[in-house]
């Protein structure tokens, strides 16, 4: 027997509210700050291109932040999914939080190397396990995104795209996003305006 401490979602409860965010996978503890501006600009413009999608295809939802409860050692916070309409409607438990996979998780990278290991390693692998088809890392600092998709069992990388590039996917026929929409702010548009 093991004497490393296993965390469950039931001790979520006892954190301190305190503005933290903390996920759990398997069974260990991980802790990241409130999102930056540039963050949560990456993902309100993502879920408003995907949202766009969806309502005109009728296929499923995109939300920003949802609780994703696996199993009591698998809790996590993705900062945006997609979800079809079937896999929701038996995917949710009495507390609202999603229990299966959505189709797509997006996770936008905060700053610093634990945050880049935790999103582009530990958290890919669980999504790998868990049945996710699709993970699109996108780091704001480098303006890229890093696209894995399922092969067999695991999510395998499949395209790095940067700002001149357009976003796409098999998943969700008909979507498109140019990369520089989701890194487009005050800097860039003062930018643009003087050209």
């Amino acid at each position: 027997m093991s004497d490393t401490l296993r965390w469950t979602t039931a001790d979520l409860a006892a954190l301190p509210d305190n503005g933290n965010r903390y996920e759990i996978i398997e069974g260990e503890l991980y802790m990241s700050r409130q999102p930056s501006w540039h963050h949560q600009f990456a993902c309100t413009r993502l879920i408003r291109a995907l949202d766009e999608w969806s309502e005109a295809n009728d296929a499923g939802v995109t939300l920003g932040a949802p609780g994703v409860v696996f199993d009591d050692e698998d809790n996590v916070v993705p900062d945006v999914v997609w979800i079809s309409h079937a896999r929701l409607a038996t995917g949710l438990d009495a507390a609202g939080h999603l229990t299966v996979a959505p189709e797509l998780v997006v996770e936008v990278l905060s700053p610093g190397l634990a945050n880049a290991e935790r999103d582009a390693e530990v958290k890919r692998k669980l999504y790998s396990r868990r049945g996710v088809q699709e993970y699109w890392l996108v780091d704001w600092q480098r303006q890229r995104v890093t696209v894995y998709r399922r092969e067999q069992a695991a999510l395998v990388l499949q395209a790095t795209l940067f700002a001149d590039d357009t976003l796409a996917s098999p998943l969700l026929p008909g979507f498109a996003c140019a990369v520089r929409r989701l890194f487009a702010g005050p800097v860039r548009r003062a930018e643009e305006e003087t050209l």
